[in-house]
């Protein structure tokens, strides 16, 4: 109780502190926040957009006694196409800074406004890439797991954890199914240049149309091919789609592993029932899904306070968006800000760059590490946080990996 009430008071007093020394005792700090809350992604950027707001009341309550304010100024923006129209809304109404975005080709078009406007843009939740013109790391900073990484992870997990679980076999045989788009090209990309530069064999690669309305035809190409394990980037709607197709088709796996947006989210498991169970993901955690003993007291308390907090408000669970949407932008509302000495764009980014937060100091797990700009993964952050999940029953997963944040063993059960 002790530990827990300093760390309450030190939060607090460097937050007060951080936004005293943005401005006046009466400032309010105006800070952008364009998630999609209509649309085939709604859902996930509410979500997103709530832990954000969670965050900012955290903020806003620990620094009363200074008397400044974060004042949220949020936009929806359900399309790619609608972004440049909401990034100038925001930009009238007193926005350098601006978060979001939960959708990857939402996220990109984030990226080049961001890049062309000189504001600055913190994407929370979309993994999928950007232009590499854009100005990741002074313009564009991805404090999410970049895409690439999850589909990496992914592979990793199945060839140095999985494999000797599987069935007797020889060397494996991969295949990468992904939904055409900057989000299913960026993750698919990490794992196959990992299936590469670790010299496993390739079986193929399988791009396809998420509003496809019949998906057997990419299902007749993955089991033409033979994989015994099968990469999946995938929307819920036609992650859902395609596995059924498999299933029907009776298409032999080892094992398949998918990444966030599908194989992750409870709406995944729940439409696949008993044809999800052995199914494995590569994703940013739920808040049930973390261990909390690997935090730190700070990553420990947070966790408590907003997950009580979130169920408080809306009557349901933080899912894997609210906690994401959550970690990023307390680390940006409470350790970012603080180290800029004035709200301009280049004096926050270079904030940004500059704050380093060990692993498990946020709630989600993660931490903070932004790459600076000229790196290859320029803006990215390396302490970003990513677990593998596998549905263990229907309707039911579990964290199995890293060992630090597994609630359940890895287990090798077989695919319907």
């Amino acid at each position: 109780m002790i530990r827990r009430l300093l760390l309450i008071v030190a939060v607090v007093a460097v937050v007060g502190t951080a936004l005293a020394a943005c401005g006046d005792s009466s400032k309010t700090i105006t800070i952008g926040a364009l998630y999609p809350r209509t649309g085939s992604q709604g859902s996930g950027g509410t979500n997103e957009f709530r832990g954000v707001e969670l965050a900012a009341d955290w903020a806003n309550n620990a620094s009363i006694a200074r008397g400044t304010k974060i004042k949220l100024a949020s936009v929806d923006a359900a399309r790619a196409e609608q972004v440049p129209d909401a990034m100038d809304a925001l930009a009238r109404r007193g926005a350098s800074i601006v978060i979001g975005s939960h959708g990857s080709a939402i996220s990109a078009a984030a990226a080049r406004e961001a890049t062309v406007k000189k504001l600055a843009f913190f994407e929370t939740g979309a993994v999928g890439q950007t232009a590499p013109e854009d100005s990741n790391g002074t313009n564009f900073f991805r404090m999410a797991p970049m895409g690439a990484n999850l589909g990496r992870s992914a592979i990793d997990f199945v060839q140095d954890q999985l494999a000797s679980k599987l069935p007797a076999h020889g060397p494996l045989r991969y295949g990468v199914a992904y939904v055409d788009d900057p989000y299913g090209r960026a993750v698919a990309q990490g794992a196959l240049d990992t299936i590469k530069e670790r010299g496993l064999d390739l079986v193929g690669s399988f791009a396809y149309d998420a509003n496809a309305k019949d998906f057997s035809p990419v299902a007749a190409r993955i089991a033409a091919a033979h994989p015994d394990v099968l990469f999946s980037a995938a929307y819920v709607d036609d992650g859902v789609a395609v596995r059924k197709a498999l299933v029907a088709a009776h298409t032999p796996l080892l094992a398949a592993i998918g990444t966030s947006s599908s194989y992750c989210m409870q709406a995944f498991g729940n439409a696949l029932g008993p044809d999800a169970v052995g199914l494995f993901a590569s994703d940013k955690p739920d808040a049930a899904d973390v261990n909390a003993s690997a935090l730190t007291p700070e990553g420990r308390h947070m966790l408590d306070w907003a997950s009580k907090r979130y169920q408080s408000i809306w009557h349901q669970p933080m899912d894997a968006a609210a906690l994401s949407g959550f970690s990023n932008a307390y680390a940006l509302f409470v350790h970012v800000l603080p180290q800029a000495g004035k709200l301009t764009v280049p004096d926050v980014a270079k904030a940004a760059l500059a704050v380093k937060l060990p692993q498990g100091s946020l709630a989600n797990g993660g931490g903070l590490d932004l790459a600076p700009p000229g790196a290859v993964d320029a803006g990215g952050n390396r302490r970003a946080a990513g677990v593998i999940e596998e549905w263990i029953a229907p309707g039911k997963k579990a964290t199995v990996w890293p060992p630090a944040f597994a609630e359940h063993p890895v287990e090798a059960l077989p695919l319907a």
